[in-house]
C-alpha cells in the first residue's frame, strides 16, 4: 500500500511526508523555472500515439469493431472526442525509466527526514510499504501510447467549494482524515524547498479550511466506511472522500477532475449513487439520481455525458442506450438501501419521473425483438452490432423497474416492465449464450460486460454466465495484474481500474473473498500519493491518467461493502437460536 499525502492535524502538531514529493525534481533535474528542456532521446519513426483527446475517457478503446485494433484516424466534431492521431509521444513519456522508481523512494525518505527536522514534527510512516515495481524492463514491443502521464495525484476542495487538482509529484498537506488542504501547512511545505508546491485553496483561510475539513469528517461519520479495521480501510476512506469531492452541489457526479473527465456520465453516476447508498449516504445518492432526472430527455433517453451544470451534452457523441438501463438499475438498488417502508415510498415518489420515463423508453427499445438496437456502451465507440454491454444493463434496469414502480402506484407499468424483462432475458441468452457471452452476439472476444450478467445486476445469472465471467478475466489480465476492458483491447499492457474494481466487486458478491482480495490488493498498491485510485496502471505499475476516477472508487467501495455484508451474514448464522 502506498504511503499517502502529507497529513497535518488541526493543531499542526504532526506532518506526514507525502508519498511522492520531489518526484519531478529528481526525475527531471532540469525542472527549475528557468531551465531549458532536456533533450529527448530519438523517437521511433512515426509511432502511433494517442493524443490527450484520444485518451479522453476511461472507456475509449482503439477499435470500433470486433477484432480490429485502431490503425487509422477517427475524428469527431468535439475537440475532445476519442480520436486517433499520429504524433510524437510526449517528451516525458519517452523519458520514463525504471530507475525513477528507486529515485522516488529515496526522495520520499529524504523529504520525510527534512520535514521532521525543519518542522520538529513526528513523521508517521504507514505500516505497509509501497509495492515496488518489478525490475524487469517493460517489453520493447509495447507501443508509444502505452506510456501515459499521471494527470494529477488527486483533487481537493477549498473556499466556496472550489475544487482543485493536486499536481503530479506535489505534496498534499491535508487536514487529518480529510482531502482538504491546510493553507498553513501548504506554506510550510513550500518553504522547505525542494518540494513541489501542491494545489492551494485560493482565498481560503485556515479557519475556513478547518471548517470544511470538519464537514468532511462529519460526512464520513454519518455513514459507514467499508473494510473498517482491515487492510483496506485507508483506501475506503480515500475513495469515499473522492466521491464526496466529485459529487458537486446539485448531484452532478463528475467522472474525474481533469478537464476531459469533468462531465457527468449516466453510467458512472449510477455506480456512484449505489456506492453512496450502500455506505449510508442515501440522500447523496438520491441527489445524484436527481441530476440524471433533470438532464434526461423527455423520451427517457440519455446522451453519452453532460455538462455538470445540467445545460446539456458537451459534444455530439449522441445517445447511449445503456444509460437508461443503468439509471433504472441504480434507482432500484438505491431504494433497496432505505430500510423504512414509508421513507422508501417517499424516495420512490421522488424518483418516479426518472423511473417512469426510463421504463417507457426501455420498453420501446425492446418492443420489436426483445433486445435493444446497437448502441455505444462503456467502450464509448460507435457500434453497428448489439453488444452485451448494452443488452445486459437494459435487462437489469427492467428487472429493477418491476420492483420500484409498485412503490409509486404504477402497477400496470410494473407488470409491463416485468414481462419485458423476462422476454429480454430469454432473447439475451438466445443471442449471446452460443458465443459464450462474447462482446457481440455474432461472436468475438469476451469483455467486462460478462460481469453485468451476474448479481447485483441481473437477479439470477443466465446459464453459463458465471463460467463466462470467470473465464474472461485471464484473457483481460495485463502485466501489472489488473484488467483491461476486454480481451480484444489494444495490446498496450495497461490495466484499467474501472474493470478491475468491477471484478473485485463481483468476486465479493459471489462469495469468492480470495479473488476479491487479489484485485483489491492491486487497487490498493497502485494508488496515488493522495490515496486516490487512478484510471489506469501502466505495465510497470505506475499509476496513470486521471485520478481519482469516480467509477473505480465506487466499485472499490462496493467490493469492500459486499465483503463486509457477507462477513456479517456469516456471523449472524453462527449465533445461537434465541430463547
Amino acid at each position: 500500500m502506498q504511503d499517502h499525502a502529507a497529513v497535518v492535524d488541526d493543531d499542526a502538531s504532526a506532518v506526514v511526508a507525502p508519498d511522492a514529493p520531489a518526484v519531478l525534481l529528481l526525475d527531471r533535474p532540469d525542472a527549475g523555472p528557468d531551465a531549458a528542456p532536456a533533450p529527448a532521446p530519438p523517437a521511433a519513426p512515426a509511432p502511433l500515439a494517442l493524443s490527450d483527446a484520444a485518451r479522453d475517457r476511461a472507456h475509449g478503446p482503439p477499435s470500433t469493431r470486433r477484432g480490429r485494433r485502431g490503425r487509422g484516424t477517427r475524428t469527431a466534431a468535439a475537440p475532445d472526442a476519442n480520436a486517433f492521431v499520429v504524433q510524437e509521444p510526449p517528451r516525458d513519456h519517452r523519458r520514463r525509466s525504471r530507475p525513477a522508481a528507486s529515485r522516488r523512494a529515496l526522495a520520499r525518505s529524504a523529504a520525510a527526514a527534512t520535514a521532521a527536522v525543519l518542522l520538529g514534527a513526528a513523521v508517521a510512516p504507514h505500516a505497509t510499504a509501497p509495492t515496488a515495481p518489478s525490475d524487469d524492463p517493460v517489453p520493447a514491443r509495447l507501443p508509444a501510447y502505452a506510456h501515459i502521464d499521471l494527470y494529477q495525484e488527486g483533487v481537493t476542495v477549498g473556499a466556496g467549494g472550489r475544487r482543485a487538482a493536486v499536481a503530479p509529484g506535489s505534496a498534499a498537506p491535508f487536514f487529518a482524515g480529510t482531502h482538504v488542504l491546510d493553507p498553513a501547512a501548504v506554506t510550510l511545505v513550500d518553504a522547505l524547498g525542494g518540494l513541489p508546491r501542491t494545489a492551494s485553496s485560493p482565498g481560503s483561510s485556515r479557519a475556513d479550511a478547518a471548517q470544511r475539513a470538519a464537514g468532511q469528517r462529519a460526512w464520513l461519520a454519518a455513514g459507514t466506511v467499508p473494510g473498517a479495521g482491515g487492510p483496506y480501510e485507508d483506501m475506503a476512506r480515500a475513495a469515499l472522500l473522492d466521491l464526496h469531492t466529485l459529487v458537486l452541489p446539485g448531484g452532478a457526479a463528475v467522472a474525474g477532475w481533469s478537464p476531459r473527465w469533468r462531465y457527468v456520465w449516466p453510467r458512472d453516476s449510477a455506480f456512484v449513487a449505489v456506492a453512496l447508498a450502500r455506505t449510508g449516504h442515501v440522500d447523496d445518492a438520491l441527489d445524484v439520481l436527481g441530476f440524471l432526472d433533470r438532464v434526461q430527455a423527455g423520451d427517457g433517453s440519455f446522451e453519452a455525458r453532460y455538462e455538470p451544470d445540467g445545460s446539456g451534452p458537451p459534444d455530439d457523441r449522441g445517445l447511449q442506450t445503456d444509460g437508461t438501463g443503468w439509471a433504472l438499475w441504480a434507482a432500484g438498488t438505491v431504494l433497496a438501501e432505505v430500510p423504512d417502508a414509508d421513507e422508501r415510498r417517499t424516495a420512490a415518489a421522488q424518483l418516479r419521473p426518472l423511473v417512469v420515463r426510463s421504463t417507457q423508453h426501455a420498453l420501446d427499445l425492446v418492443a420489436r425483438t426483445g433486445l435493444p438496437p446497437a448502441s455505444a456502451d462503456y467502450w464509448e465507440t460507435p457500434e453497428q452490432e448489439l453488444t452485451l454491454g448494452t443488452a445486459a444493463p437494459i435487462v437489469a434496469g427492467l428487472e429493477q423497474a418491476a420492483t420500484v414502480l409498485p412503490l409509486t402506484g404504477d402497477t400496470a407499468l410494473a407488470r409491463s416492465a416485468a414481462a419485458a424483462a423476462a422476454r429480454s432475458r430469454v432473447e439475451l441468452v438466445r443471442a449471446f449464450a452460443p458465443t459464450g457471452y462474447a462482446r457481440y452476439a455474432a461472436g468475438g472476444h469476451r469483455d467486462a460486460a460478462t460481469a453485468f450478467l451476474l448479481p447485483p445486476f441481473l437477479r439470477v445469472p443466465p446459464p453459463g454466465a458465471r463460467t463466462a465471467w470467470r473465464e474472461s478475466a485471464p484473457t483481460m489480465v495485463r502485466p501489472a495484474n489488473g484488467l483491461a476492458p476486454g480481451a480484444d483491447w489494444r495490446d498496450d499492457g495497461i490495466s484499467w481500474t474501472p474493470q478491475t474494481s468491477l471484478y473485485a466487486w463481483l468476486a465479493a458478491e459471489s462469495g469468492d473473498a480470495p479473488l476479491a482480495h487479489g484485485w483489491l490488493d492491486f487497487l490498493d498498491a497502485h494508488r496515488t500519493s493522495t490515496g486516490s485510485i487512478p484510471e489506469k496502471v501502466l505495465a510497470d505499475g505506475s499509476p496513470a491518467a486521471v485520478a481519482p476516477l469516480a467509477w473505480s472508487a465506487a466499485c472499490a467501495l462496493l467490493a469492500l461493502d459486499a465483503l463486509d455484508r457477507r462477513d456479517d451474514d456469516l456471523r449472524a448464522s453462527d449465533l445461537p437460536p434465541l430463547g
